[in-house]
């Protein structure tokens, strides 16, 4: 396979859209600093985030994560300390990951809704210096503390930045009327008002940053094991953003006289919307609207109600949920380019609707933390799903292993592997788990089975770690979903393996009904008429909801663990 000729190794590179480079220049800056430097000379006067009716420039961006960047600096840190950052997406986290960026700090990204447990083990692994968290989750903040004394706490209220008096009344009515804020006692925590008062007047000295200083752990979202934190460096990450800027540069140039605008409803602690909404808006002068709680599906209906918008990044059950809500309707979709699906497979069906409300057809787009974290997606000028995940992004090379380390030709199914720019330099302290998933010809193995299509389109058929074995036969359990959900009736579903004294492992499957009246036995008969005997489910359970993780993505690890 290694010798054939580049064309057939990568016959994606004939399908490009018109306009996007098989090559890209990724030596224009040396560090992400550099980028938030042009970015805020280039765009000062424009909005660069909006939030609760209230907008922010790049160039108050400019000023405000400076003064975070110099408080960082005075109170002694030091260029690659680790930072963590435990905010949900307020305005708020763009100061303080552009204000570490520009201080050479790590931004070690972290879920607000992490319990105890999962936190501690986060911050003693980077082993984090400072925390920044809002006092929504400080709570769960005080109980790892006596475990981790060295570490200083920065306290942010929704409202820090949204001025004296909105930013007051907002805070007031959280804390005291919807009781959103559970009781905390941090006494040595220091505040984040404070914090830029202080940052004002102290001195900032930007540290001299390299493509391969470290800039980012991205650790992983622990559905196929323990958490590991990717090392994204700064090459990486300017790599990606340049990588998604030509991606979807045939889309923004319809845009004449408009600004990029994104719908940022991903969290931006997920690296999805890290880089395709923060990275990207900041590489593009866009503004991304900051949606802090996707779940609230009729408070974010009404917040685009009042927007005009172009790029909607999202995963299927919140593409799902907003087509099916009823205030759907009251939104202008009409200026929506671009919806791009990703952190689980979409699916047909919920692709059919979306686009049948919107207008707007949804592209797979497919990444993981570790490849910083776009490797390929559907071309934004097709808008008819076919359940791929597209193409690789320019410099970015995608191939088929087999278990035995071989590379395998198109239509052949084994496990993909990712070489390009935007690949991690590996896992944080955890050389063996490294070598385990780098190869030494720097393909990154990714754990997803998949197969190429002859015309260079990529296919996931599932997660290796997910599949079931039934009697020697592999079962991947993303097909039986993708059956069960065509049939009337059904919300979501999911399938995991049980174990089975006959066949080693049998197929459980999971339904929330979408209509009460939803029996088992017309899921059986769906599925006897559509999958092969040994894929049909053996158990049927129906429940009131799928276990998921923040971003959305269904955890089947939980759900074999409660078989």
């Amino acid at each position: 396979m290694d010798e054939q000729p580049l064309q057939q190794q990568r016959p994606w590179l004939n399908r490009y859209p018109d306009g996007v480079p098989t090559h890209l220049d990724l030596t224009r800056h040396a560090s992400l600093a550099d980028l938030l430097q042009e970015s805020f000379r280039q765009h000062a006067a424009l909005p660069a985030m909006r939030f609760m009716g209230r907008s922010w420039s790049f160039g108050e961006l400019d000023r405000l994560s400076r003064r975070f960047a110099a408080f960082a600096q005075s109170q002694g840190l030091q260029a690659g300390d680790r930072v963590a950052v435990m905010l949900p997406n307020v305005p708020q986290y763009p100061v303080v990951v552009c204000g570490l960026i520009r201080a050479g700090l790590v931004v070690v990204n972290v879920n607000p809704l992490y319990t105890a447990p999962e936190l501690e083990h986060q911050l003693q692994d980077a082993d984090v210096k400072l925390l920044v968290v809002l006092e929504n989750f400080a709570s769960v903040v005080e109980q790892v503390l006596p475990r981790l004394p060295r570490l200083q706490v920065l306290i942010t209220g929704v409202g820090d930045l949204l001025g004296p008096v909105k930013g007051t009344l907002v805070n007031t009515v959280l804390r005291h009327v919807r009781k959103q804020v559970p009781a905390y006692r941090i006494p040595a925590a220091l505040y984040f008002n404070d914090a830029l008062a202080r940052g004002r007047g102290a001195p900032f000295v930007p540290p001299a940053l390299g493509p391969d200083t470290l800039a980012v752990l991205q650790y992983t979202g622990g559905t196929t094991g323990v958490s590991k934190g990717a090392m994204l460096l700064h090459r990486n990450l300017l790599a990606n953003v340049e990588q998604c800027a030509a991606w979807f540069e045939p889309a923004r140039r319809t845009l004449i006289g408009q600004q990029f605008t994104i719908v940022c409803a991903l969290p931006l602690y997920h690296v999805f919307a890290f880089t395709a909404c923060l990275l990207l808006g900041l590489r593009v002068g866009g503004c991304n609207i900051l949606i802090a709680n996707p779940r609230d599906l009729a408070g974010t209906l009404k917040e685009l109600s009042k927007q005009v918008f172009h790029f909607f990044p999202a995963v299927n059950t919140l593409y799902q949920a907003l087509a099916d809500h009823p205030d759907c309707a009251t939104v202008n979709w009409r200026h929506l380019r671009v919806s791009v699906g990703g952190g689980m497979a979409v699916q047909q069906v919920t692709a059919e609707r979306w686009k049948a409300v919107t207008g707007s057809g949804i592209c797979m787009g497919y990444g993981l933390s570790e490849t910083s974290p776009v490797v390929s997606c559907s071309p934004v000028d097709r808008t008819d799903f076919d359940g791929t995940i597209g193409l690789p992004l320019p410099d970015t090379e995608l191939a088929i292993f087999d278990d035995e380390g071989r590379r395998l030709g198109a239509g052949q199914t084994g496990e993909i592997a990712v070489r390009g720019p935007q690949v991690m330099a590996g896992y944080w302290r955890r050389p063996d788990e490294t070598a385990i998933v780098l190869r030494g010809d720097g393909f990154f193995l990714t754990g997803d089975i998949g197969v190429m299509e002859a015309d260079g389109r990529f296919r996931i058929v599932d997660r290796k770690k997910d599949m079931v074995l039934v009697s020697g036969f592999n079962v991947y359990p993303t097909e039986v979903e993708e059956v069960v959900s065509q049939l009337p009736g059904v919300l979501e579903c999911a399938v995991t393996g049980v174990p089975d004294a006959k066949s080693g492992e049998a197929v459980k499957l999971v339904v929330v009904r979408r209509d009460p009246a939803l029996t088992e036995a017309a899921v059986r008969d769906w599925c006897h008429d559509r999958l092969t005997a040994y894929k049909r489910p053996r158990i049927v359970e129906f429940r009131d909801s799928l276990p998921k993780t923040n971003v959305g993505k269904v955890l089947r690890r939980a759900l074999r663990e409660a078989a």
